[in-house]
């Protein structure tokens, strides 16, 4: 088994707002620990510069979201990924409902890809916008993601007042904040061992290689990965956002936060 991990912040002067972390052994979902593992990979949504309801960073709330998703994906297999993903929620939310305005739409709140496997599945969960990478023993590549932040209207997200009437909202998209019901909104699946090479979860940061510069497709994003790891993503993109023209409200640089897993 191959685990590669590389995360990198859009600006040196800025804390990273993402968040990885793998474990091995995990229990994997059928209960075995031999070949098991689980991986998290959070992406912190940068708030705008005023009040959020919080006094904590968002570092600090995927360091403490992140930490109990790892540690509740390995020790509790009876757990769906969604379930986990609620604990982890609702956990986190306790650790700062009495000093906090957990109810505020901009409350710190993140995407999500989890997966955990065994001896003979893998699951998995995506929520907003960061993706997973699903390839087949031959070759052929599947992308899981959540594309409901892309069905809204591109105009309301343009200013942070409009982009809150969607924010964990009917009709619009969903992250990781302080509700614990959110989790069973996330995209979730299953898949036989056998049936999986490799895979890759990655946030925006890192996707924009194929979704915003167009460099390759998935496939050529995972044959990257094979061949160069996950900081030779990370780097590649670094090298397009160099020479590229400013995209509106969008972050020339951005947070990445890349897990490449060989099975």
């Amino acid at each position: 088994m191959r685990i590669e991990l590389a995360t990198a912040p859009g600006n040196p002067e800025r804390p990273n707002e993402d968040w990885t972390s793998v474990a091995l052994p995990a229990a994997g979902p059928d209960g075995s620990q031999d070949q098991g593992g689980a991986l998290v990979v959070l992406d912190g949504v940068t708030p705008p510069p005023f009040e959020t309801g919080c006094v904590h960073s968002v570092p600090w709330f995927t360091a403490r979201l992140g930490g109990a998703m790892i540690e509740l994906s390995g020790s509790r297999p009876e757990l769906t990924l969604s379930e986990v993903l609620a604990a982890a929620i609702g956990r986190t939310a306790d650790a700062h409902r009495d000093t906090c305005d957990l109810s505020h739409v901009r409350t710190p709140q993140a995407t999500v890809v989890m997966v955990r496997w065994g001896a003979r599945r893998v699951e998995h969960l995506v929520l907003s916008d960061s993706a997973l990478l699903l390839e087949g023993q031959d070759g052929a590549v599947r992308a899981v993601l959540d594309d409901r932040l892309d069905r809204v209207p591109r105009e309301a997200l343009r200013s942070h007042a409009t982009a809150d009437v969607y924010r964990n909202a009917p009709g619009g998209f969903f992250t990781a904040a302080a509700d614990p019901a959110v989790a069973e909104l996330a995209v979730t699946g299953s898949t036989p061992r056998a049936e999986v090479r490799a895979l890759a979860a990655m946030t925006d940061g890192a996707t924009r290689w194929v979704e915003v510069f167009g460099a390759g497709d998935w496939e050529d994003c995972v044959g990257v990965l094979r061949k160069e790891g996950a900081q030779g993503l990370i780097d590649r993109v670094r090298g397009l956002e160099v020479g590229a023209p400013e995209r509106g409200a969008s972050k020339r640089h951005d947070d990445a936060a890349v897990v490449f897993v060989e099975l």
